[in-house]
C-alpha cells in the first residue's frame, strides 16, 4: 500500500526536504523536556517586529549543561547532565537525562537570545517583515 502525503501534489515542487524534516521531527519526539511556544506582540511605539518564545522547563540543568545552536534552518537545544558517582543515594527518583529538542525554522527567522531563569530556557526569535519581491521573466521567441 503507497503512502500520499500533501507533498506529492504536481504544483508543489522541491518540497521533498520538508517532508523528510517533519517526518524526522515526528519520531524523535519523546515529550521530554516540555515547553510552551508562545507569541509576543511588537511594540508599535517604538515599531518592534513581533517575536515568538520558546520556554523549555529545564528544571537542574544548570548554563554549563545545556547548548543552544543553529543548524542550517533548525533550533537545536541540548542538554546533558553528568551523573557524578560520588553521591551514595536512598532513593533515586531525578536520574540525570539528556535531551535534544529540535525546533524548524522558517526562512528568514533569527535567535535574538537564550535566558535560563528558574528552570526555565527562553529562547526568543523575531521573524523580519519579509521584503516583497517581484522578478519580471523575459519570454524568449526564437526566430
Amino acid at each position: 500500500m503507497s503512502r500520499i502525503t500533501p507533498f506529492t501534489s504536481p504544483l508543489l515542487l522541491g518540497f521533498d526536504t520538508m517532508e523528510k524534516t517533519l517526518e524526522r521531527i515526528a519520531k524523535g519526539n519523546d515529550g521530554y523536556p516540555p515547553y510552551n511556544i508562545e507569541r509576543i506582540r511588537g511594540d508599535d511605539s517604538v515599531d518592534a517586529p513581533e517575536r515568538l518564545r520558546i520556554t523549555l522547563a529545564v528544571a537542574g540543568f544548570s548554563e554549563e549543561d545545556l547548548d543552544v545552536t543553529t543548524e542550517e534552518n533548525q533550533l537545536v537545544i541540548r542538554g546533558r547532565q553528568i551523573d557524578t558517582g560520588d553521591r551514595d543515594y536512598l532513593h533515586r527518583g531525578i536520574a540525570a537525562r539528556q535531551f535534544q529538542r529540535t525546533f524548524v525554522l522558517a526562512d528568514g527567522m533569527k535567535v535574538l537570545g537564550a535566558e535560563l531563569r528558574n528552570g526555565l530556557l527562553s529562547v526568543d526569535l523575531v521573524r523580519p517583515e519579509p521584503v516583497r519581491m517581484v522578478k519580471k521573466i523575459n519570454i524568449s521567441v526564437p526566430e
